[in-house]
């Protein structure tokens, strides 16, 4: 399958803007992945071209990037799901999620995204002693599946970058953040649910979810 991709180009050092790099891509398996199809890109066509990625199994959450207009890992997006079917040809457009300062190409500033995770205390919190026995603080299954969804959660940011309100305001906590909190908040072995309220609670918190 042949393959025309469109990536979004930005390189600080001596770009006044973005610019749109088109390439074209030969022999493309159906199977592959669009990181596939980037890494051909480049390591046969273009060397300059810069991107995040480091397990490829949909694990890291690193590269998270807008294919063909919506937020997607690249590792786990393949060629078929992008063309139609029997099609010899597809063309897929790839540019840096929305909402983070860019780099460099399709890599992204990660630090204001990483900040307001940060803010919610997304770690357990319980000053009560160990158990006398030494061993881990014992969970029920069914308190465990209260919140268990959200440990799934790989701080890709395709949610929070999807957003329009962290669009309209970088201050948003976002959408992941509020996962994470969550995460804690319904964990009955923690005891900063109250802490964590609070901090949603605030001007830049759950409010501004429906407020661009």
């Amino acid at each position: 399958m042949r393959v025309q991709m469109r990536v979004k180009r930005f390189n600080p050092e001596k770009d006044q803007k973005p610019w749109w790099g088109d390439y074209t891509i030969e022999d493309v398996n159906p199977n592959d992945s669009v990181l596939d199809v980037l890494h051909r890109i480049k390591w046969e066509q273009d060397g300059t071209l810069t991107l995040r990625r480091s397990c490829a199994h949909g694990v890291c959450g690193s590269d998270a990037m807008r294919v063909n207009g919506a937020n997607a890992l690249a590792c786990k997006t393949l060629v078929a799901r992008l063309a139609k079917e029997g099609a010899s040809e597809v063309k897929i457009q790839v540019e840096p999620i929305l909402g983070l300062p860019i780099m460099k190409d399709l890599v992204v500033d990660m630090e204001p995204f990483f900040e307001h995770y940060r803010s919610v205390l997304p770690f357990f919190i319980n000053d009560n002693p160990v158990p006398d026995n030494g061993r881990e603080r014992l969970q029920t299954i069914e308190d465990r599946a209260v919140f268990d969804d959200t440990t799934k959660c790989i701080l890709c940011a395709a949610c929070t970058t999807s957003c329009p309100s962290f669009w309209a305001n970088g201050k948003y906590v976002g959408p992941a953040a509020i996962v994470q909190a969550h995460r804690f908040i319904f964990d009955s072995r923690d005891e900063a649910a109250e802490q964590r309220l609070e901090i949603l609670g605030e001007q830049f918190g759950v409010w501004r979810c429906r407020t661009a």
